[in-house]
């Protein structure tokens, strides 16, 4: 059985804009639009969550509930800085680490439990690593899979620990009386949807007939995958990136939830960008192209999709990606996540092989589309060029 660990910073931008300005610690703290513009709540203190302040609110709500509340605006270089850091941290604790966002991530401990003990005192060592190299605090969840890991997390925070059951039994009796909304999939439509039918705790779902859960949902699929998280069963492993390059990919979390259809796209087109030129640091072509979109209730769609050809060039990758993302979110249906908004985008690609040619058979001579990929990557390799003569300082 996996030993999955689930670490999430605590109101992260909050505490890192405290971390650099400590006369506002302790003080309710907004991070987001200030509460004269149109805008929102970013993230905020819990100081100023007591007054019901809470992310995505408008500001100008947040000013209304505390109006001696400091508001400051984003500061990404300080937040990256300190992510790097705690991932590195991560590290120290397994190879496996899968970046869920800049302040989260998911760690297979299964491996590296013994070198600390048990999985709690390496929690522990964890959590007071980050707090004496980083300055801001964790929260961590212990448990057999992502899904429970996940829940565990968010149960003492902030600065808590954890260790959830591992006996089937056991967490079946855990989540009984936990309200549907900690499970993965329900959101505020389908939890609206199932309280209309009188089910509000995870042990009415584990009660409730698949039958008429199926029946409720209008999906099968929708319904099995639910009925199991229930009783907290999940077969999703840590999606970790291995040493060597067997794919190149970048993703973006959104600041704020993302709902417009065009702003995810234009931001996944610059994700292309940012792989062709990282990708072209190598003599290497890829075969396959992927994307990824999770929404706000953390549900994740893959695709995938073969280049005609090996490829490395900006307009192939832009294509296959743009070909791949209206294949999940089709212009004229907007909500195929089951959600409103995106929070995060990301584009890769992979099946990588160090000779141009046909990724399933050899050609004698050069094809027309041989010609033009060749012209294709020329431009790219040109366009490289040109934006790193733009970076290096005159």
């Amino acid at each position: 059985m996996a030993t999955i660990l689930h670490v999430d910073m605590d109101a992260f931008f909050a505490s890192v804009e405290q971390l650099h300005n400590p006369d506002w610690r302790g003080k309710p703290l907004v991070v987001g639009s200030p509460p004269d513009e149109r805008g929102v709540v970013s993230t905020c203190s819990y100081e100023a969550r007591r007054f019901g302040i809470r992310s995505a609110m408008p500001s100008r709500t947040a000013y209304k509930l505390c109006p001696h509340a400091i508001f400051v605006p984003p500061h990404m270089s300080l937040y990256r800085e300190v992510s790097d850091a705690a991932f590195e941290i991560f590290g120290h604790y397994s190879p496996f680490v899968e970046a869920v966002s800049i302040d989260e991530a998911f760690l297979d401990i299964s491996g590296t439990i013994h070198l600390f003990g048990n999985a709690e005192k390496l929690g522990e060592a964890l959590r007071a690593e980050i707090r004496g190299k980083c300055g801001v605090t964790c929260s961590v969840g212990i448990a057999p899979n992502r899904l429970l890991a996940k829940i565990g997390s968010e149960q003492h925070k902030p600065d808590g620990l954890t260790l959830m059951p591992f006996e089937p039994q056991a967490v079946a009796r855990f989540l009984e009386p936990k309200p549907i909304g900690i499970l993965w999939g329900i959101g505020r439509h389908t939890s609206d949807l199932l309280k209309k039918f009188g089910i509000v705790t995870c042990g009415d779902l584990q009660r409730l007939d698949a039958g008429k859960l199926e029946t409720i949902l209008g999906s099968k699929a929708g319904a099995e995958n639910l009925k199991a998280h229930a009783f907290g069963v999940s077969s999703d492993k840590v999606a970790w990136q291995p040493g060597d390059e067997k794919s190149v990919s970048k993703e973006h979390t959104f600041l704020v939830d993302e709902s417009s259809r065009e702003a995810v796209r234009q931001k996944l087109l610059e994700l292309v960008l940012a792989v062709g030129r990282r990708f072209r640091k190598e003599r290497r072509w890829a075969c396959t192209a992927r994307i990824k979109l999770r929404d706000a209730e953390f549900a994740t769609a893959t695709r995938q999709m073969p280049f005609d050809s090996p490829a490395r060039d900006d307009i192939s990758f832009r294509d296959k990606a743009i070909r791949l993302f209206d294949a999940v979110w089709p212009e004229d249906a907007p909500r195929r996540l089951g959600c409103r908004a995106i929070r995060l985008i990301g584009f890769g690609v992979t099946n990588i092989r160090q000779e141009p040619g046909d990724c399933g058979q050899l050609e004698l001579f050069a094809s027309p589309g041989e010609i033009m990929r060749s012209k294709r990557e020329r431009l790219s390799d040109a366009l490289d060029r040109l934006a790193l003569m733009k970076t290096r300082p005159r």
